[in-house]
């Protein structure tokens, strides 16, 4: 197929979405994926429904060695943008906590909006194609596939990360931004569930699922969110997102039910009745399980009426400061996101070009910025997708 004036690998969110921005300007475009189907993660996410933006979506919400990188996407193409063409398809949405927008219905939704839209603007879409060769001629891209040969002024690679790759995620961006000098910083499992050592899973195993409200930081970074225990370590939203933080060999510190005073608890408990076990006052206010293994993790085992202060003084400053350092992570197979990727120094940070690569374009979860957990990944594909598309 000759003459195109983009071909974009990757049929996800960012593609697609750089795909229908630029065919609207008339331009020519084929999408080129070796998935069966298209948008394959925004199907899967948020449980089904999609979690297709966050209403407070801004740079601070997200990684990068550049920190200033992601400003002009972000501006150029906005939450509220999103929602419009959401709407203008009758998809129905409601905000969850800490602005996170889902569908009322299903995540299919947002795949079948966007299939209407790009055939709408004419761009095709060819699944199940395997990339084979990527070059440069002149002023034109080549890209060889197992079943044809395409060329284009433009090349918008959207082929995203390592994560998930059960999803048929494979490094393909990697690959192809290191054939063209364009520089690629190591890259990591993020929003990812934490692991530990055999000592300390033995310790925890009674706890596998139980939840509990949390804060959980690392450095000056915290995280206000609900903590699952599981089988292999520690879970839940606020784990995912001090992940991204978190480096091998570093402690974490989670203080646990911080709305809770556990002083004021336990002095009052004790007053009403001495004679009930540090354990009974503790279930009050948290699961039973849980507030076990704090009295035995600090010796509180025993009666309140003999519950020293100095006893009490350690139990709640162990609850508040729970130091814990992670072996690992459960890696790239559960991982939402990848961390790292093609060098932010390497890309125009208005269009998401290559620099020293006319036409070369590289957006989504393959660039060096990563959001938070709550969909703030969406609206960077979303973003880095319009701003790739309009320059073409």
């Amino acid at each position: 197929m000759q003459g195109l004036d983009a071909i974009v690998i990757g049929a996800g969110a960012a593609g697609m979405m750089a795909a229908l921005t630029a065919a609207r300007q008339g331009r020519r475009v084929v999408i080129v994926d070796h998935a069966r189907v298209p948008g394959e993660k925004i199907r899967i996410s948020g449980g089904g429904r999609c979690n297709f933006t966050n209403i407070h979506a801004s740079p601070k919400n997200y990684l990068s060695a550049n920190p200033h990188f992601a400003k002009s996407a972000l501006a150029r193409y906005t939450p509220a943008d999103f929602i419009a063409l959401v709407e203008s398809h009758g998809i129905a949405w409601h905000e969850k906590t800490l602005g996170q927008l889902f569908c009322d219905g299903s995540a299919k939704e947002i795949v079948s909006m966007f299939l209407k839209e790009l055939d709408k603007a004419g761009a095709r879409l060819l699944l199940q194609r395997n990339v084979e060769t990527v070059e440069k001629n002149s002023e034109v891209f080549k890209l060889v596939t197992d079943q044809e040969t395409l060329t284009a002024r433009s090349l918008i690679v959207a082929s995203g990360g390592k994560s998930i790759p059960k999803m048929g995620a494979t490094g393909l961006a990697y690959k192809i931004a290191a054939q063209f000098g364009v520089n690629v910083l190591e890259t990591r499992p993020g929003l990812v569930p934490l692991t530990f050592d055999p000592g300390f899973l033995e310790k925890i195993a009674p706890l596998a699922g139980v939840a509990v409200d949390v804060s959980v930081s690392h450095g000056k970074t915290a995280f206000r969110e609900a903590m699952l225990f599981t089988h292999r370590g520690l879970s839940g939203p606020a784990i995912l997102q001090i992940s991204s933080y978190w480096r091998e060999g570093d402690e974490i510190t989670i203080h646990i039910a911080p709305d809770v005073d556990f002083a004021g608890l336990l002095t009052a408990a004790r007053r009403e009745n001495g004679r009930q076990s540090v354990s009974t006052a503790l279930s009050s206010a948290l699961p039973k399980r849980l507030a076990q293994f704090f009295v035995g993790e600090t010796g509180s085992d025993g009666v309140l009426a003999e519950f020293s202060g100095k006893a009490q003084a350690r139990l709640v400053e162990v609850l508040r400061q729970w130091r814990v350092r992670p072996a690992g992570s459960e890696g790239y197979r559960t991982a939402e996101v990848t961390l790292g990727g093609v060098d932010t120094a390497d890309l125009d940070s208005r269009t998401l070009q290559a620099r020293h690569v006319p036409g070369l374009y590289f957006i989504g979860e393959c660039v060096d910025v990563t959001g938070w957990l709550g969909g703030y990944n969406f609206q960077w594909a979303w973003a880095s997708g319009h701003a790739a598309g309009v320059s073409i």
